[in-house]
């Protein structure tokens, strides 16, 4: 390329928009003050949101020339989960807004820093380049490291930020030096080149260099999406940091994680398929052992939440193990569902008082059909999705991802993952149990903010109806997984 050569830039429009906003939003925040700002930042970070996701919609289709000198990847499939990463960033804020008010967190920097995490997920979905991967999961990781912590007069929610930093500043070290050993060995970070790279390899196959470099970037991303063994920071951050920001870890952050993932597995790296095949199938089992196990003794419903995750980690890694387009949109369609079953529950989470005291105890949910039966009946919902109950929409996920490694030939991922389904299917209908037939010593209170019962309300209908209109979302999947594996 010339020095004098202006990259093709229209296609990025969405993250410079992005950009500029948050910006804007943060001298606003400054200079204006006032005991209502963070809420009006909240609320202009959604709208910013809103415009982003129309803006993807336009010009975040195909490109006939390269972006950014190649260096960043538009197409259906950044479309899709650009689109799943903007709508539960959005919900996230919105979610949290009256949580924040009762505890008094209410700091205008709290969406702002969403909204910057969320530019760097979007780079990362669209990263056509090792650098520019490592670039936009820098951005996303600061900002959270930061957002974990936002309750500073909080013991636990301090501690939750410096854990997630220490082990997210070893996991960034990884996966750096990971990057590092494949540009030694391969001579290029661009995700094209190394495609044509790791095609004329011949019968040799890859350098010993090489692979390590490979388990180093899966180490890096595995701790990113919480896969064992890359997942001892999850529980205690989860359980520690302030429900809202549990919440937003819970959707966006994994979304953009498992995209990167496929982005990497599916695009560069396919033609070691045999390869990363193994330790993503390892990885696999391990994630879906542990968060069925480990889930079943947990009394504090966000360490469970966690422990759910890992083991919902373990079923999309499972999709990008079989590593063919039924694979792809098994986990594109898992995602979708992963994320209104996540916003669902989390709305009903923040919403659990007593006494106007915000309480996360598996056993304060006694007695819940009786003094809410509309909130127990939504996590009844949730809970079975979750555990991949049929005809919910959770159920489907599971369905596309054990279907691609049957097709595949991996019969042993697909055996492991349902026979831990069901041991997790345990921890999902205990909860069910305490709502349903035990007695309350202190019932919940009863008053929901509106914001979280149209949330919970219209997450419950999509997770419950899912098997009446799958097309939608099927057909996206499909034409994105498509796109990628070109």
């Amino acid at each position: 390329m010339e020095a004098n050569t202006l990259p093709v830039m229209a296609p990025a429009i969405p993250e410079m928009f992005l950009a500029v906003a948050g910006m804007a939003l943060l001298m606003i925040g400054v200079f204006r003050g006032g005991p209502r700002i963070m809420s009006e930042i909240a609320y202009m970070t959604v709208g910013v949101f809103a415009v982003t996701a129309i803006l993807v919609l336009i010009y975040g289709g195909t490109s006939e020339e390269p972006v950014f000198f190649d260096l960043f990847a538009v197409g259906p499939f950044a479309q899709f989960t650009k689109i799943l990463i903007l709508g539960g960033s959005g919900l996230a804020i919105i979610m949290s807004l009256d949580w924040l008010k009762a505890e008094r967190v209410d700091r205008f920097e709290f969406p702002v820093l969403i909204l910057f995490a969320t530019l760097g997920m979007m780079m990362m979905v669209s990263a056509n380049d090792l650098i520019a991967l490592y670039v936009g999961l820098e951005l996303q990781s600061l900002s959270l490291y930061v957002v974990a912590s936002i309750q500073r007069d909080s013991l636990r929610s301090t501690e939750a930020g410096l854990k997630y930093f220490v082990l997210g500043a070893l996991s960034s070290g990884m996966l750096l030096y990971g990057c590092s050993l494949v540009y030694g060995f391969a001579g290029t970070t661009e995700f094209t080149k190394l495609a044509e790279v790791f095609a004329a390899l011949g019968p040799a196959g890859p350098s010993i260099g090489l692979i390590f470099g490979i388990v180093f970037l899966i180490a890096g991303l595995a701790f990113k999406i919480s896969a064992v063994p890359f997942h001892m920071w999850t529980p205690d951050v989860y359980e520690g940091a302030p429900t809202p920001v549990t919440a937003l870890f819970a959707v966006a952050p994994k979304v953009a994680a498992v995209a990167l993932f496929l982005q990497t597995m599916i695009g560069p790296f396919m033609e070691l398929k045999g390869e990363w095949q193994q330790i993503l199938s390892l990885v696999a089992i391990l994630s879906m052992a542990l968060g069925a196990l480990a889930a079943i003794v947990q009394t504090n419903i966000k360490r469970l939440m966690a422990y759910s995750s890992i083991g919902h980690m373990g079923y999309l890694l499972v999709g990008i193990a079989a590593g063919n387009e039924q694979g792809v949109m098994g986990v594109l369609v898992y995602l979708a569902v992963y994320l209104f079953m996540n916003v669902g529950m989390f709305a009903c989470i923040l919403s659990m008082r007593q006494g106007g005291r915000a309480v996360e105890g598996i056993q304060d949910l006694a007695g819940l059909s009786k003094s809410n039966p509309a909130m127990a009946l939504a996590l009844l919902v949730f809970l079975f999705s979750m555990a991949g109950i049929p005809p919910l929409a959770g159920f489907f996920g599971k369905y596309y991802v054990f279907a691609a490694a049957v097709a595949e030939g991996l019969y042993i991922l697909a055996v492991v993952g349902i026979l831990t389904s069901v041991i997790g299917a345990f921890y999902y209908l205990r909860i069910v149990k305490i709502m349903y037939f035990d007695d309350a010593v202190e019932p919940l209170d009863r008053t929901m903010a509106p914001v979280q019962r149209w949330v919970m309300t219209v997450a419950g209908v999509i997770t419950l109806f899912f098997f009446a209109m799958p097309g939608p979302i099927v057909d996206m999947a499909q034409t994105a997984a498509k796109t990628l594996l070109g």
